[in-house]
């Protein structure tokens, strides 16, 4: 089970945090106290690991304490939507005869009296039938019947009383455009004959048939909701993975006392920070294969015999004294081992230097020394930068725990890394890259360098309201409002950074007019790489520009500093046209092929960026749009050969739907995910060559 989004309500600072889409690393960003905390204390709360419990007094909102605490019913707090496995699909599907589609997604939520609520949002059952459907069926019985001849005098008159019923029934039908289910009721008793049957009868049989198939129409529209069985809301509650909030990692210290090691291990009352650092002691010996208690028994020295008072009877013979040695020496060699172990490992994640880890044992003792090729000289680890220490606790802690404990569980990590060197939490952002292959990562931070800029839809900006309550949102833009402004100042700064980056390290600027197009061609970069239809020598990077006025600024910074005008791709609409025309005749007026307009690309007049993309990837987004219109599906009025942007707008303004602010962004991030998830499977041979000949430009 995958999370796709979740939302938080009435959970201490939140009152309604609005749905968090999410990827397998999503960052949660905002200034110190937005509330990010809150947000995944109340994710946690749906399934913790371990802990987790719902306390009212601490969780319910403040303000409403004394209306929610004596309520027999309690709110609920967190609403989650997950897509499922496909085995776990298949299950339900034969649990509930329910079609494929209706269960790939599942909504879990929760209330504070600890209830969990399920269903299935998307299956929504069929209301009604085209009522074209069912004429055909009437009308070719009609044209079935009319050459026949009834079968003797016993069935004299069944001809002219069938013609008469179907015409009743198409009759009933008249000029509605949809039937419901007693409409279809209507229809069928329509069709019932008076006469007895006849065996040898042709006429009833077609009679009868077309019963039977709109009897099959009226089945349709009885199916029971897959939401309403019980034993798939069961198997949907029992696969939920289990939640792991971290926010006290566990520094290791450089000198452990094995006595207190082992004791420590055994007891399961530990809480706080100590709590943490035994769990890291327990992760990095079971890591390097080391066992506390054999480093201690191997390091004790031979005793000698004694008295009841403690008088030396006999001192340690010679072969006592060999064993002890020889057992100290298999204790050095299991170390050195292990310490090498250690280093291989650690140096694939960290970047900051080539570090060497030495474990030492002395007594009852176990150091931890540091060395590298800068300083040579062992330090025991305490003396290194806390950003080390943190490092090597946390890549401890996930790489073993999430192997096992924590095996295909969802980790919400609390503002990881905040001691660690900028280019360090660069590093932590890839160490998040690959854990995720294993566990799905929500982390907080108001750190730019923790801003995956080449994912920047994974990332969502928190911050109060004007009444005090933290919301999240995935409109990374400037607010009016001072509070966003600040929350998503560390996400501009990463952008910033990015674009340095970019120009530092030769990569490739292409400035686009907003974050869909950027997400929407990022997408088709990756697949067409990874399709090995292009093998691009610079990095590709869409630069959004705000908008088409925000194209020349942006051009002529990079352009000066780069020494060579980026390309520029335009919306083929008013705008885009009137803009394109401005550039050519100023700053691109020595390099016009620079300038890719959609329509050139497409061939198509007032086209978009999104008319690039098969309308199989953008349909879930669209769905999700207009999930509450029931009487008419938008991919069956889609057209094709038009724009879609305008007809998305139609067909919400046809519905009286109001398209919040950024729903464009939305669509773009969905089909991105759809994409990566499906691949070929969505993108025709039509498509494949389109994007490789756009892309072939920019190469």
């Amino acid at each position: 089970m995958k999370l796709l989004r979740f939302r938080v309500y009435d959970f201490r600072s939140v009152k309604d945090s609005g749905w968090i889409e999410c990827d397998d690393v999503t960052t949660l960003v905002g200034v110190n106290e937005a509330g990010k905390s809150n947000l995944l204390l109340a994710l946690w709360k749906l399934k913790p690991a371990k802990g987790g419990e719902i306390d009212l007094l601490a969780d319910l909102p403040r303000k409403r304490y004394s209306e929610l605490r004596d309520k027999k019913e309690k709110p609920i707090f967190i609403e989650t939507e997950f897509e499922l496995s496909q085995n776990l699909i298949l299950k339900i599907v034969k649990i509930t005869g329910a079609e494929y589609e209706d269960v790939r997604i599942a909504s879990i939520s929760r209330d504070f009296n600890g209830t969990y609520y399920i269903g299935f949002p998307y299956a929504k059952g069929i209301s009604s039938i085209n009522s074209q459907d069912v004429r055909s069926i009437l009308e070719n019985a009609l044209t079935s019947i009319e050459p026949l001849e009834e079968a003797g005098k016993t069935e004299q008159g069944i001809k002219e009383e069938a013609c008469y019923r179907i015409s009743k029934a198409l009759e009933s039908i008249g000029d509605k455009e949809k039937l419901l289910a007693k409409d279809i009721t209507t229809v069928i008793d329509c069709l019932n004959l008076s006469s007895k049957p006849m065996k040898s009868s042709h006429i009833r049989p077609i009679i009868l048939e077309a019963q039977k198939e709109i009897g099959n129409f009226k089945s349709l529209l009885e199916k029971p909701n897959p939401s309403s069985f019980q034993e798939a809301r069961d198997i949907v509650l029992e696969e939920l993975p289990s939640f792991v909030y971290y926010s006290n990692y566990g520094n290791l210290d450089s000198e452990i006392y094995l006595p207190h090691v082992i004791e420590n291990l055994k007891r399961t009352d530990l809480t706080g920070s100590v709590e943490a650092k035994v769990r890291t002691l327990r992760v990095l010996f079971e890591f390097v294969g080391l066992d506390p208690q054999e480093i201690l028994d191997l390091g004790k020295e031979p005793e000698p015999k004694k008295d009841i008072h403690g008088n030396i009877l006999q001192e340690p013979t010679q072969e006592e004294i060999n064993r002890a040695a020889q057992a100290k020496t298999e204790r050095d060699v299991l170390l050195q081992s292990a310490s090498a172990s250690l280093t291989a490992s650690f140096k694939d994640w960290w970047k900051q230097g080539n570090y060497r880890f030495d474990f030492h044992a002395d007594g009852k003792h176990f150091r931890i020394w540091v060395s590298d090729d800068i300083r040579p000289e062992k330090v025991e680890l305490e003396g290194r930068s806390t950003g080390l220490q943190w490092f090597l606790s946390f890549y401890l802690i996930f790489l073993v725990e999430s192997r096992e404990a924590h095996k295909g569980a969802i980790l919400l990590l609390d503002e990881a890394g905040l001691s660690l060197h900028p280019l360090a939490q660069k590093d932590l952002a890839k160490f998040f890259e690959n854990l995720s292959k294993t566990n799905q990562i929500i982390h907080t931070t108001h750190s730019p360098f923790l801003v995956d800029t080449g994912h920047v839809d994974r990332v969502k900006v928190v911050y109060i309201d004007d009444e005090g309550y933290t919301v999240a949102s995935n409109d990374l833009r400037s607010a009016e409002g001072k509070s966003q402004t600040r929350s998503v100042y560390a996400i501009h700064a990463a952008l910033g950074l990015s674009i340095s980056d970019t120009l530092l390290q030769g990569c490739r600027p292409i400035i686009v007019e907003g974050p869909s197009d950027q997400y929407y061609l990022s997408a088709i970069k990756n697949f067409l790489i990874s399709e090995r239809l292009i093998a691009p020598k610079e990095e590709l990077v869409f630069v959004p520009s705000g908008g088409v006025r925000g194209v020349e600024g942006i051009a002529s910074i990079l352009a000066g500093k780069a020494d060579d005008l980026p390309f520029v791709i335009l919306d083929s609409d008013k705008p885009g046209q009137d803009f394109k025309n401005k550039l050519q005749q100023r700053l691109y007026k020595d390099s016009p092929d620079k300038i890719i307009e959609i329509r050139d690309v497409l061939g198509l007049e007032n086209s978009e960026v999104e008319d690039l993309i098969p309308f199989n990837m953008i349909k879930l987004g669209i769905s999700r749009l207009f999930r509450q219109v029931e009487t008419e599906e938008f991919e069956d009025v889609y057209i094709s050969t038009q724009p879609i942007l305008p007809q998305i707008e139609d067909f919400a303004k046809k519905h009286g739907i109001t398209l919040e602010v950024g729903w464009k962004v939305d669509l773009a991030r969905l089909a991105k995910q759809r994409l990566q998830l499906q691949r070929t499977k969505i993108v025709d041979e039509k498509t494949r060559i389109l994007w490789q000949e756009l892309f072939n430009k920019l190469v």
